[in-house]
């Protein structure tokens, strides 16, 4: 398969980007606004080829007739769509919109992955059970601009100009690296900062509150499952799907990190109450029904130790 991924530069552009690459009968096309990398330790390097541009100004740019798919992965997260509301919207959304467009005048019919998020659900989402029927009522700009573009997904792929799928993530713990610019960025830092010797500081002391959440080698499995999902797997103006995942509480995860990491690694947590985070974290569905998910044959994870587990092995064979 010919393959556009965009956003890939960043983490899950490049573990999908990798994965991908383990094929010799894939090439890709990687996009960001940065010159992306090709993942190191790729088995087929030589099958990718990366493009620096902005999506939002020169999407047709990195567009051509012969590609069978594209993942969309590009965007600006939570926190940081949330500060500065131009830029969510310009990257999140007109980017987005452009990319369609592109796809669907050069590629008509191409498949496509946009990479949308839990965030689309907010109160009075159910608590315990949430599906894909459930009515998105997102709180913060972020899931805002995310069903807009679930919207157009639906809409482009109900005319047959492209055959599209909106992937629901869960939040992905462990990602490597520094913070990012999502609020949830602390879901992945109590492990990977602990670990590293460096304090993580959690914005609650609820350690009773969970969180919907996905290993990031699962999430790769299950966005190549959507990558071959036959067109008539959904009906066409309901393209979205709640990737599986597990609810993970505060308790669950510092376990996790005793478990795997040693006792001495717990005091490097802090755990100081942010008022004005309350409402968004108490807002969030942190229990959905996989059953679409799971039935179009994708997996969830059952461990958040397991999650520790992979994310310490990826640190001892980088």
């Amino acid at each position: 398969m010919r393959i556009l991924i965009t956003g890939g530069a960043g983490f899950i552009g490049q573990i999908v980007s990798k994965d991908l690459l383990v094929d010799d009968s894939n090439e890709l096309i990687l996009v960001d606004v940065i010159e992306p990398p090709i993942p190191p330790g790729s088995k087929y390097p030589q099958n990718a080829k990366t493009i620096k541009a902005d999506l939002a100004e020169s999407a047709a740019s990195v567009v051509d007739t012969g590609l069978d798919a594209a993942i969309l992965l590009h965007g600006v997260m939570s926190s940081g769509a949330e500060a500065d509301f131009e830029l969510g919207y310009r990257v999140n959304v007109d980017a987005t919109r452009s990319i369609l467009n592109a796809l669907a005048t050069t590629c008509p019919g191409v498949r496509i992955l946009y990479a949308s998020s839990e965030a689309v659900y907010g109160s009075p989402v159910p608590k315990k059970g949430a599906t894909e029927a459930d009515i998105p009522t997102p709180e913060l700009s972020y899931g805002c601009q995310k069903i807009i573009c679930e919207t157009f997904i639906n809409d482009y792929t109900r005319r047959g100009l492209i055959n599209g799928f909106s992937l629901r993530f869960p939040t992905i713990s462990v990602r490597p690296g520094k913070p990012s610019a999502a609020v949830t960025s602390f879901l992945s830092g109590i492990i990977r900062e602990p670990l590293n010797g460096e304090v993580c500081t959690l914005p609650l002391k609820d350690r009773a509150w969970r969180h919907w959440m996905c290993s990031p080698k699962t999430l790769v499995y299950n966005i190549l499952v959507a990558l071959k999902l036959p067109r008539d797997s959904l009906a066409p103006h309901r393209r979205a799907i709640n990737m599986p995942g597990f609810a993970v509480t505060v308790q669950d995860m510092l376990d996790a990190l005793e478990e795997v990491g040693g006792k001495d690694k717990l005091a490097f947590v802090r755990e100081e109450e942010v008022p004005e985070l309350r409402t968004v974290l108490y807002s969030w569905a942190d229990d959905f029904d996989n059953s679409l998910g799971l039935s179009l044959g994708m997996k969830q994870d059952t461990s958040f130790k397991n999650s520790v587990r992979d994310y310490v092995k990826t640190l001892n064979t980088s």
